[in-house]
């Protein structure tokens, strides 16, 4: 099974045979097998050269690009050998196509809180006092059948959220890493950093695996395709996250494998230091190499495979075939 490599330090990445090469600015080599990569994510300073991009080329290996503060700044996504005409036109007919849009982008909506809604499931089951969160976002769900507009549908997702991470304290009971509100660029506090860089990784994630299936990642419905250079990704990655993502997040922090000392400030915002970010990384890639029973195949899969099953349907749902029905997490 492939997996992401995820290189946290400087140095320069090359092709040594069939192979890549990481010589650390320490003067230290790593050798990784190219049969075994998924894709790459960089966030230290690293220097590739065209002999290395032509080899990613012919393997199908995008790399993501992160800065200083684990944000998302763009890829190195290998030539669109899997783009196919007919498709992108379904896709752009389904975007341009009002109710078609509205359809698709409700469906985002409710695979998304359907898995919120799963995830505070776990947490009462365990005692946890978040019911009133749940009728919140049970009552959001209600209304998304209502709204006429993308925009109006977004605003209940964003309100069923709201509701669902002011459950965070409650699960937790951690002062360490109160939540005090949703906040970005810069994440205000611990929790923030956490959800902001898992967030950036499920985004990336869902374009590694778009990048690999017949669909064009700058066509999305919920979010607006525009000027921004994807949109599918974000869409794809609402209705994971919550499992993805937030379970991570939650899980580290219950088990103490990340603390208050894995956590440092700057520039008015809170960032995982270099310990903190190798412990997340390790938990997302376990989490995405970790298998569950699927309900329709009947056989055990990644979560990383169901990604790519979602965008599989998201490819029948638009040339009439079925209906698409997003992934929906049974615990």
């Amino acid at each position: 099974m492939k997996k992401s490599l995820y290189l946290t330090s400087s140095g320069t990445l090359a092709r040594d045979q069939n192979t890549l090469l990481l010589e650390a600015e320490s003067g230290e080599k790593r050798y990784f097998p190219i049969e075994q990569i998924a894709d790459i994510h960089c966030f230290g300073e690293m220097t590739l050269n065209k002999r290395l991009l032509e080899y990613l080329t012919q393997q199908g290996v995008p790399v993501h690009f992160y800065n200083y503060y684990e944000y998302y700044v763009g890829s190195y996504v290998p030539r669109e050998h899997n783009c196919s005409g007919f498709l992108t036109l379904k896709q752009a007919e389904h975007y341009l196509d009002e109710q078609k849009r509205l359809d698709l982008a409700r469906r985002f909506v409710r695979g998304a809180l359907q898995n919120l809604q799963q995830v505070l499931s776990y947490y009462a089951n365990r005692g946890k006092p978040v019911q009133p969160m749940l009728e919140a976002i049970e009552g959001a769900q209600s209304r998304t059948e209502d709204v006429s507009g993308v925009e109006a549908l977004m605003q209940v997702e964003g309100q069923a959220r709201e509701a669902y991470y002011s459950a965070f304290d409650l699960i937790l009971e951690n002062p360490d890493f109160a939540f005090e509100g949703r906040s970005r660029r810069p994440p205000a506090n611990r929790l923030n950093a956490l959800i902001s860089f898992g967030n950036s990784l499920m985004y990336t994630l869902a374009l590694s695996e778009i990048y690999r299936t017949h669909l064009d990642p700058r066509i999305g419905f919920l979010h607006t395709t525009n000027y921004r250079r994807f949109s599918l990704n974000l869409d794809v990655a609402e209705v994971f996250k919550p499992v993805l993502v937030d379970r991570t997040v939650l899980s580290l922090i219950a088990l103490r494998q990340v603390r208050a000392e894995h956590f440092g400030e700057e520039l008015g915002g809170v960032y995982l230091n270099a310990e903190g970010r190798r412990v997340f990384l390790q938990a997302w890639e376990e989490r995405l190499q970790s298998t569950f029973e699927h309900r329709r195949l009947k056989r055990r899969v990644s979560y990383r495979t169901a990604v790519r099953l979602d965008l599989y349907k998201i490819e029948k749902h638009l040339i009439g075939e079925k209906p698409y029905e997003p992934f929906r997490a049974y615990w």
